[in-house]
């Protein structure tokens, strides 16, 4: 039985992107992406909801984040759900639902300056964790 599992967001970075390394020196680079979307209601009043998702890039994808990317920066990100679990100090169990970033656009005004690679588009292979 065939199966998907795939995510595509635009939004904007609402700080600047969490760097770290693992054990084995691969580049993790964690952002919180927002996403908005309006609507009027019943009385003809603008709404507005905000969707905040975390979104984790490895290796290349990471240093290109870290380097390149900031707190408002718009980009589109493709990539797949992943829950993990883990306990605290009390040992309580929690979950957390991530996105695992696969491709970045970056998009919005901060893309053309001479600090940015020529190609906006980047993929990059999913690392062996």
């Amino acid at each position: 039985m065939a199966s998907l599992n795939k995510v595509s967001l635009i939004g904007n970075l609402g700080a600047d992107p969490d760097s770290r390394f693992m054990p084995d020196g691969t580049q993790v680079v964690t952002v919180s992406i927002a996403t908005t979307e309006g609507w009027k209601d019943k009385e003809g009043v603008k709404q507005e909801k905000t969707e905040w998702h975390r979104v984790i890039f490895y290796a290349g994808l990471a240093d290109v984040v870290s380097k390149y990317l900031k707190k408002g920066s718009q980009i589109y990100v493709e990539g797949k759900l992943s829950t993990r679990k883990w306990e605290d100090k009390q040992q309580a169990e929690h979950y957390s639902t991530e996105i695992i970033g696969k491709q970045l656009i970056m998009l919005g005004k901060n893309v053309g300056k001479s600090a940015v690679p020529d190609t906006t588009n980047y993929d990059d292979a999913e690392p062996s964790l």
